[in-house]
């Protein structure tokens, strides 16, 4: 059965909001006026809004941590392979495989729970820390858990498409034939994805800017999702533009 093609405008995505007292206060750290807001993409089960999955991908959420203290309590994961991809702020991060690690602007990671893995997530400063998270199933049930960390510098890899997780030169690896790779550009680009498997699905989301995407124009926190492509063509203006493409199979 051949899976739908969609456009998500930014304000059509889920929407939830979390505050650090009453019943999330369990689940969300912070002071009493901490606060977690939440855009959702896709979702599974009752933790997310949104669209159903895509492909492997579970969930992609565009989250802000406001308030010092403000973030994920420790709590446990199996089976799902989660990565960050920091756009503001400072995120503290502490699994069970043994980091704390502190990422910044640029900075990502890619932390499979696998058998079963604990991470609490901290914006331990007062200005806001923006993230987005991506969530999708491993190819291998009950792995070893992992962390890795890599860093993407957008001044180095702009005007040019560059892979961040996947199998690929300098990417993270991951247990899942997903790619995510992300396109930065500062002046008129046009560029070719090309899919690495005919029935693939790709998700194009922009976090800055304005893109167009074979004959859909999106603008900022827009997307499109596109299965069957032999190729996708993607365009950017004079403005600054963000995007980030994640390819999944069905």
């Amino acid at each position: 059965m051949n899976k739908p093609d969609f456009v998500l405008r930014a304000g059509d995505r889920g929407y939830n909001h979390f505050l650090s007292t009453g019943d999330a206060s369990s689940y969300i750290s912070g002071h009493p006026d901490g606060m977690l807001t939440r855009h959702s993409s896709f979702n599974f089960g009752p933790w997310q809004d949104g669209i159903a999955g895509f492909g492997r991908v579970r969930v992609f959420g565009d989250e802000v941590f406001s308030g010092a203290g403000c973030g994920y309590n420790m709590h446990p994961h199996h089976d799902f392979i989660i990565c960050a991809f920091i756009l503001e702020g400072q995120l503290t991060h502490i699994n069970t495989v043994g980091n704390v690690d502190q990422l910044s602007p640029g900075d990502f990671y890619a932390f499979s729970a696998g058998s079963g893995g604990k991470h609490c997530e901290v914006n331990l400063r007062h200005e806001d820390t923006k993230v987005i998270y991506i969530w999708m199933l491993p190819d291998q049930l009950l792995l070893p858990p992992s962390y890795s960390r890599s860093h993407f510098n957008a001044l180095q890899h702009r005007n040019r498409l560059s892979t961040l997780i996947g199998h690929a030169d300098g990417a993270l690896r991951v247990s899942q034939q997903v790619r995510v790779s992300r396109f930065v550009s500062d002046q008129p680009t046009a560029i070719e994805y090309v899919p690495t498997a005919s029935d693939n699905g790709v998700y194009v989301f922009v976090v800055e800017g304005s893109l167009e995407c074979d004959d859909t124009q999106l603008g900022r926190r827009d997307s499109t999702g596109i299965w069957g492509a032999e190729r996708l063509h993607l365009r950017s203006g004079r403005e600054p533009v963000d995007v980030l493409i994640v390819e999944t199979a069905p």
